[in-house]
């Protein structure tokens, strides 16, 4: 899958997430997604004690987390 069919997939979500959303989109629970925010595994805007996450951030998360599960499985 490409960045556009995630695109399409994610269509009803806001272009600035929430934390809830990204749960949501990953299904994954807060502290994971926390994690993935404090490590910078995602790129976000922290506002007060608020992340805001860009829609594409997670997206290319998603594709180099897939990329990289293509790559390991080459290697192995």
């Amino acid at each position: 899958m490409d960045f556009q069919d995630y695109e399409k997939i994610f269509e009803s979500y806001p272009s600035i997430l929430k934390i809830t959303d990204l749960t949501k989109m990953l299904n994954i629970g807060k502290n994971k997604a926390y994690n993935l925010l404090k490590d910078k595994s995602i790129e976000n805007i922290k506002i007060g004690a608020r992340y805001k996450i860009p829609k594409k951030a997670v997206i290319e998360y998603i594709l180099k987390i897939q990329d990289e599960g293509k790559n390991h499985a080459i290697i192995e």
